[in-house]
């Protein structure tokens, strides 16, 4: 039964993936009516709340857009950098809205910056589990079954917690950008319900992925715990 709810979840979550790509690709033709780019977006907003010590930079790849903490940096794609589109301003303005968060000590952005560490020493947990029980198969057990059961269901659970603190950061950062776009008219009447449906595309494919984190996790502990 979980097997085909594991199935299920990863076929939404290629549906809801490709479907992203689909209105990126969209919205990126067409133009702002402001003219502005993603850099200036991301400018005007971070000065806009009062925050000078955030430096706008450009990343390569595509859909890489994120905000880094650590350095304080608001990291956009070329295409969203440099472009002028409906899409290029709701990125910029959402990753700027992660920025807003940190200057504010947003509860839950914290709670996922304090996970990160854990977060890294679980997935290397979990691949040095799954390469010692590939090589139990062929007869050398290096760790007792019960044991790996459990590390792998304590990575999971923190795999799921941190994909789910990410729900709220996201979405909140969703909020703060479409209210920013429409208060500094930014973004205005068709433009703001394109912004509006690609931001929220975005933070559905979070959903998801805790949706799918949280199946997993049930599904390892059915799995080495539910005999116990």
């Amino acid at each position: 039964m979980f097997f085909v709810l594991v199935i299920g979840i990863m076929v939404v979550s290629w549906v809801v993936q490709n479907r992203l790509k689909g209105k990126f690709k969209k919205y990126s033709q067409i133009g702002l009516s402001k003219g502005l780019s993603g850099k200036e977006v991301a400018e005007l907003m971070l000065s806009d709340n009062g925050i000078h010590d955030v430096q706008v930079v450009s990343v390569q790849g595509k859909l890489t857009d994120h905000y880094n903490p650590a350095d304080k940096t608001v990291n956009l794609s070329p295409e969203v950098y440099s472009g002028r589109s409906v899409m290029s301003a709701a990125v910029a303005a959402h990753e700027c809205g992660h920025a807003i968060q940190h200057a504010q000590a947003y509860g839950p952005l914290q709670m996922r910056s304090t996970l990160v560490p854990l977060q890294n020493v679980s997935g290397r947990v979990i691949n040095f589990i799954f390469m010692a029980m590939l090589v139990s198969s062929f007869g050398l057990q290096l760790i007792p079954l019960q044991i790996a059961g459990i590390a792998i269901v304590a990575a999971y659970a923190i795999f799921t917690l941190f994909a789910f603190i990410t729900l709220p950061v996201e979405y909140d950062a969703t909020r703060r950008a479409l209210a920013w776009v429409n208060e500094r008219n930014i973004t205005t009447g068709e433009e703001h319900k394109m912004a509006d449906d690609a931001l929220n595309a975005a933070a559905n494919t979070y959903l998801v992925a805790a949706l799918g984190s949280l199946a997993m996790l049930l599904y390892y502990a059915l799995a080495f715990l539910g005999n116990d």
